[in-house]
Formats: C-alpha cells, structure tokens, sequence
C-alpha cells in the first residue's frame, strides 16, 4: 500500500492536465428554409449531385458517377479559374430526398474547414412547400491548439454558414417563400 502512495498523487496531479490538453472539438450546424414550391420541384433543381449551379458561390461543377454512392463531383467557385472544393457523394436517397457528401479536397484559404461532411434534405411542409436542410459538421481549418483567427473555429462557422445562407437565400428567392 506505501508504494502506490505515489502512483495515486501522481495520478492525481497528472489528470487535470490530460483535460486541458485536447484539440479542437467537432462543429455542428444546421440552417433551414422554408420555400413555396413543392418537394418535388426543389429536389429536382438540388438533387443532382452533379449540378450545384443553383448556388450562387459556385460557377461550374464537374463530376463522375451521377447520384451514386462513391460519385465524385468538383466545385469551381466564383469563376473559371476559380477556388475548387472536391467532394465525393456517401449517402443517396431520392425518395426521402436526400444527399449526404464530404469534402475530400480544399485549401482551408478557400474554406477554413477539415473533415467536413454534409447533408442535404428536402421535406413536405404542411402548407404543401418545402423545408430544406442544410446541416454539416466539421473541425476548424487549424488541427492543433492555438489556431490564427483566420482558422479557428470562429471563421469555419462563419465560412460555413456564410455558404449554407447563401444557397438556401437563392433556393428562397428562386421558389419563394
């Protein structure tokens, strides 16, 4: 018992530290919108994986492998020339209408994300239009402790957000709400 005396105060004085020394956490966000239109006619202007133009950040996307599982598309954002995000397609369901994606490749100049994953969703509302979700999760473009303000956790929710809000104010105006 004398010779674990030590191991236990160590252990004691060892702890606290081993929770302050973990790196970034896991960010969640959702936004939404509902739209006048039917679930029918907004999926077929969002539920082509191959086809983001309805975004207005985005100027062309190329792509391989339609809606199927593993399809793979690129993002041209702005315009030719332009800033690219590489994502591949991991989950397709065109009854429930939906899709969900991951990034595979972008500089975190671009998007100040890592890890990045994604869900798209059109349901009925009660009025006959449709509410889109958009929700995705992601860590900062800065893995370690201590990250520059332009990589922090700060600037990759306002990036994301940024993206998600301007896709689904365009989707509004374009259906109306």
């Amino acid at each position: 018992m004398r010779y674990l005396r030590p191991f236990w105060i160590l252990l004691f004085l060892v702890l606290p530290a081993l929770a302050l020394a973990h790196g970034p956490s896991r960010q969640k966000l959702t936004l939404s919108v509902d739209v006048a239109a039917a679930p029918a006619d907004v999926w077929a202007v969002i539920g082509n994986f191959q086809d983001m133009s309805w975004h207005p950040a985005v100027f062309s996307t190329t792509g391989e492998g339609g809606n199927a599982i593993d399809a793979t598309r690129v993002l041209t954002l702005g315009q030719e020339g332009g800033p690219t995000i590489s994502e591949v397609l991991y989950k397709y369901d065109a009854e429930k209408m939906s899709y969900s994606y991951r990034i595979t490749d972008v500089k975190v100049e671009v998007l100040p994300v890592t890890n990045y994953s994604s869900h798209l969703t059109v349901t009925p509302t009660a009025t006959g239009g449709s509410h889109i979700e958009w929700r995705g999760a992601f860590y900062r473009g800065y893995p370690n402790n201590d990250p520059p303000a332009e990589l922090n956790d700060e600037a990759a929710i306002a990036a994301v957000t940024g993206v998600y809000q301007a896709g689904l104010d365009a989707l509004a105006a374009r259906f109306g709400q």
